[in-house]
C-alpha cells in the first residue's frame, strides 16, 4: 500500500472494513478479504482484528476463542490465534471492555497485512481504528439505510484523513445506477448471497468474490 501511515513492525499494510449499518456484512467481509490475502502471502502472514468492544463477533465467526493475546508471548501483545483452516492467517479478537487503547492495540501489530472489522455507527468507536488505518473499504447491502450510513462512513474517513479505496456491496450481483454517486466512491465488486442455511465463507461464489477483490486491491498496490 502507498505511503503507510504510521511506522509498524514489519510495515504491516493496514485496511479497515467499515459501514455504518450493523448486519451489511463487514465482519464476513474482513474474514474473506484476510483469508483470500493469507492464500497469497509469504513470511508475516495477515491478521484479521476485530475493533468492535461493545459487539464483537469476528472470533466467533472464525471459530476461534475469545482470548487475544498468546501466553507464550509478551503480556498484552496482540499477536493473534491461528485461524483454524487458513494458514498464514491468525484472529485477534476485541479486547474486553477494559482492554485499554484501541487505536494504540492497532498500531502494535505485526503482520504483512492487517484487515480490522470496525464497529457499526458514526460514533468515536467507529471513527477510531480509521484513523490508524491505511485506507478504508466501505461494505453495504443494497437497502436505503444501509447505503446512506455507508455515505457517511465515506465522509468520516475522508474527515480523519484516511483514503477510502472504494466500496463493496454485498449480498447482490448488480451495483444499480446511482450508488456510486450516493457513496461518493467507485464499488469495486459485489459479493452474491450464499444459499439459506450455509456458511457464506464456506460457499464457492462468495470466497471467490473475495478473492477477486483482494486480487484487485493487491495488484492496484491499495494492499
Amino acid at each position: 500500500m502507498r505511503g503507510l501511515k504510521y511506522e509498524r513492525e514489519a510495515s504491516a499494510a493496514m485496511l479497515a472494513i467499515a459501514g455504518g449499518k450493523g448486519g451489511a456484512g463487514k465482519t464476513t467481509t474482513t474474514l474473506g478479504l484476510a483469508a483470500a490475502a493469507a492464500d497469497r502471502t509469504g513470511d508475516g502472514g495477515v491478521l484479521a482484528v476485530d475493533a468492535d468492544v461493545d459487539m464483537p463477533n469476528l472470533h466467533a465467526m472464525a471459530g476461534v476463542e475469545t482470548r487475544s493475546t498468546d501466553p507464550s508471548r509478551e503480556a498484552d501483545r496482540p499477536v493473534g490465534l491461528p485461524h483454524p483452516s487458513v494458514d498464514r492467517l491468525r484472529i485477534v479478537p476485541a479486547p474486553r471492555q477494559d482492554g485499554g487503547d484501541v487505536p494504540a492495540r492497532l498500531r502494535d501489530l505485526s503482520a504483512n497485512r492487517v484487515f480490522v472489522d470496525c464497529p457499526a455507527g458514526a460514533g468515536p468507536d467507529a471513527v477510531a481504528p480509521m484513523r490508524v488505518a491505511d485506507a478504508v473499504l466501505v461494505v453495504s447491502s443494497l437497502c436505503g439505510p444501509a447505503l446512506r450510513d455507508a455515505a457517511k462512513t465515506v465522509a468520516m474517513a475522508r474527515a480523519v484523513g484516511t483514503t477510502v479505496v472504494g466500496g463493496v456491496l454485498t449480498r447482490t450481483r448488480r451495483v444499480p445506477d446511482g450508488v456510486e454517486r450516493l457513496l461518493d466512491c467507485p464499488v469495486l465488486d459485489t459479493v452474491p448471497e450464499a444459499p439459506a442455511g450455509t456458511d457464506p465463507l464456506l460457499t464457492d461464489v462468495v470466497r471467490a468474490a473475495y478473492a477477486r477483490l483482494t486480487n484487485r486491491l493487491v495488484d492496484a498496490e491499495e494492499l
